[in-house]
């Protein structure tokens, strides 16, 4: 009855009606996936992987807005949030909360035994992220790390075992989302600087596309080392250089001030970067 009565708050609070925060946690693991079982995983594995970043991201959105609700209600962009604006309360979020971890530890509990050690850990992170930017300017390395570990888990899902290639991939996904994020971040600079949260964008100033631009350039070397060490095909490294070109883009359209819509354009650009990636992955196998 609960759910029926708040379905559009809850729509909200897990952020169903933007999904890119799933593509972005999901498109990196399948990557991981599809390269540790040669292209060919599982429909068990593929149906876990997906639906388990789809409820994880849901759960991360609503630590995260339990966490910022005294925030997010200063904020422009997030004040009509359902907990900061009052519309669901912490009791009815803890609930859906406990529904959404539940179904996710249901998942990871049909895949072997490291896999489940691995999604503590996950888990560890992500319920951390939402409280760092208290603390520290490295957030979005935080939740870069946090959107990694389906990478690890995929594999050792695959393989029952952690191999040079998935901390290859680990560290071109963890700089890859510490610069989406900080892409993200930017739409908020200014509030942030009035209500002291710390952020990426607030550490690299008023100069983002060098900063930017320097975690972009990471991403394409550790993907190009991790095509090498899994004996990848040209189509691999094709879409290695459409990131390349997609970031070299964005880079120097973050030297001048963006407007948040465009600059929320440029955050949203980078599902179709990892779903490129993930078919070139893909045809590898299959061509």
């Amino acid at each position: 009855m609960f759910i029926l009565e708040k379905r559009n708050e809850i729509i909200r609070l897990i952020r169903f009606d933007r999904p890119y925060g799933t593509f972005l946690l999901m498109l990196p693991t399948l990557w991981s996936l599809f390269i540790a079982s040669s292209g060919h995983p599982t429909l068990k594995h593929l149906a876990i992987f997906i639906f388990g970043s789809f409820f994880m991201r849901s759960a991360g959105c609503v630590i995260n807005d339990m966490a910022d609700y005294r925030f997010d209600a200063k904020i422009a962009r997030t004040q009509t949030r359902p907990l900061a604006e009052g519309s669901l309360n912490h009791k009815g979020a803890f609930y859906i909360l406990f529904c959404l971890l539940t179904i996710s530890f249901l998942l990871v509990l049909t895949l072997n035994g490291l896999t489940v050690l691995l999604s503590f850990i996950a888990l560890f992170f992500a319920a951390l992220y939402p409280f760092a930017k208290r603390f520290t300017h490295l957030a979005q390395c935080l939740l870069g790390i946090a959107f990694s570990f389906g990478i690890l888990m995929a594999w050792t899902a695959a393989r029952g075992e952690i191999s040079t290639t998935p901390f290859l991939l680990l560290t071109a996904n963890l700089f890859w989302a510490t610069g989406y994020d900080t892409i993200y971040a930017l739409m908020d600079k200014e509030d942030d600087l009035k209500i002291g949260i710390k952020s990426m964008a607030i550490f690299i100033g008023s100069s983002p596309s060098i900063g930017i631009g320097l975690f972009f350039f990471i991403v394409i070397i550790f993907l190009l080392l991790a095509g090498r060490q899994s004996q990848m095909g040209a189509l691999y490294y094709a879409a290695i250089l459409f990131a390349g070109m997609t970031f070299l883009y964005q880079t120097l359209m973050l030297r001048a001030p963006l407007h948040r819509d465009k600059l929320f354009s440029l955050f949203k650009a980078h599902v179709y970067v990892g779903s490129v990636i993930l078919l070139g992955i893909i045809l590898n196998f299959y061509l």
